[in-house]
Order: structure tokens, then C-alpha cells, then sequence
């Protein structure tokens, strides 16, 4: 059984790693689709890396939040990046893995990794 304090802590960590209600329009969002498809399809461990690394980095300016349905179940899991006065960039059938290259790509070297988005899918 856990401590009172131990809870707290986990809690804390927890809101740290995941604003679902930062309304800075100055941030970067990574929204990771976490409806029944994308969760079955591994989403999590996705939502997961993406809040980690943001954490690790010390990155205040980008925010990490979750969404429902995206409605597009095969390609799921979804991550969409959306960067203010830029166009969203929609990641397709991403992994844990693939988040770590999108944040150091993406995120932080500002490049989109195209062979991962919906884009490259459809041609």
C-alpha cells in the first residue's frame, strides 16, 4: 500500500507530465488519440513516451494532451502536432520508438519525419 505522500507525488508527476487543460496558444500540442482503437492499438505506451520526454527535456513550451476518436482506426495510433501559425502534422501507426524520433525530429529540430505521416500513407 502506498503513502499518502507517495500518492501525492505520483499525482504531482502525473500533472506535470500531461496538461489536458493548458490553453496556451503560444505551445506546441501533441495530441495522442486515445479512444478504444487507439488504445488497443498501443497508444498508450505513444502518450506515454511523448509526456516523458517533454518532462526530461524541460520543454514548458510544448503540451501534451489526449483526445477521443480520430476516425481513422487503421491507422491508429494517431498523433497529431500542431504548432501555432504551421499546419497539423498528423503521425500515422506511431510506436514508443517512433515517438522518440518524432520529438527529437519534430519537436525539437523542428522537421517533420514524413515517412510517418498520413501523407505517406496516402501516396
Amino acid at each position: 500500500m502506498k503513502s499518502l505522500e507517495e500518492l501525492k507525488a505520483i499525482r504531482d508527476k502525473m500533472q506535470n507530465q500531461v496538461s489536458l487543460r493548458d490553453e496556451d496558444t503560444t505551445a506546441t500540442r501533441v495530441v495522442v488519440g486515445m479512444a478504444t482503437c487507439g488504445i488497443a492499438a498501443g497508444a498508450r505506451p505513444v502518450l506515454t513516451a511523448f509526456s516523458d520526454l517533454v518532462q526530461q527535456k524541460g520543454m514548458k513550451n510544448v503540451v501534451v494532451t489526449q483526445t477521443g476518436c480520430v476516425g481513422l482506426c487503421q491507422y491508429e495510433p494517431i498523433v497529431e502536432i500542431i504548432e501555432p501559425g504551421k499546419e497539423k502534422v498528423t503521425y500515422i501507426k506511431m510506436t514508443a520508438e517512433k515517438a522518440a524520433e518524432v520529438f527529437e525530429q519534430h519537436i525539437v529540430r523542428g522537421q517533420v519525419k514524413s515517412e510517418y505521416t498520413i501523407s505517406s500513407a496516402l501516396k
